[in-house]
């Protein structure tokens, strides 16, 4: 008898490239409600609303706390959007596995051969709809500077970039019109870094992004 065949550690994200349909588990949707709860208990308010879009990929911006996460769940939840987020594939393993799905992930294999940015791109090609939530600076510490795998998941897929923005201080949030991206690195981050910087005039995050933008030659 034939041994079955084992998938490698690089192969896992073939092996769950499609994730199932989202079930709701009792555990996903009390973390969801808490989520939304608190957000509104810290009374926050969403201004322009995101458009009415298939699949795109929402920057979410700036990341200086832990609680941003929280926070901008709810706001995405006041909006109407079930929101998808990258994790580590080890992370989607029994007894999680399902509760990961649940709440929106795609496992993710960083050392696989086609590399993330390829992954990630492969899994919102499979998708009939996704909103995609990626923080581009990737931690809480960042200086402001910006990660720019979202913008080539975007390139790649042919798929618009949202910016979204959360204000701690204020308490507001907003998501701004989607951005089609042009292949102009330079430019398109030049456009992202105005609109945040319309909305948080005050956050020397967005200037240090301003700065990151004009850093790169012209094409």
């Amino acid at each position: 008898m034939a041994a079955r065949p084992v998938a490698r550690p690089w192969q896992v994200e073939a092996v769950i490239a499609a994730p199932p349909p989202r079930q709701p588990s009792l555990l996903s949707r009390l973390v969801w409600r808490a989520m939304r709860w608190l957000y509104r208990r810290k009374g926050y308010q969403v201004g322009n609303r995101p458009p009415n879009l298939a699949k795109f990929i929402i920057v979410g911006a700036p990341h200086t706390s832990n609680w941003d996460f929280i926070f901008f769940a709810g706001a995405v939840q006041e909006v109407g959007i079930k929101p998808s987020f990258i994790g580590k594939h080890s992370l989607f393993k029994w007894p999680m596995r399902r509760f990961m799905f649940d709440m929106g992930g795609m496992p993710i294999n960083r050392k696989a051969p086609q590399g993330y940015v390829k992954s990630v791109i492969q899994m919102i090609e499979r998708a009939e709809t996704i909103a995609l939530v990626i923080a581009p600076e990737g931690t809480r510490s960042s200086d402001g500077k910006w990660k720019t795998g979202f913008y080539h998941i975007a390139m790649g897929a042919g798929v618009p970039i949202v910016p979204a923005w959360l204000d701690a201080a204020s308490g507001k949030a907003g998501f701004g019109e989607a951005i089609m991206p042009t292949g102009d690195l330079r430019a398109d981050l030049l456009r992202l870094a105005a609109f945040y910087r319309q909305h948080m005039p005050d956050c020397p995050r967005f200037a240090v992004l301003e700065a990151q933008a004009l850093a790169i030659p012209r094409d």
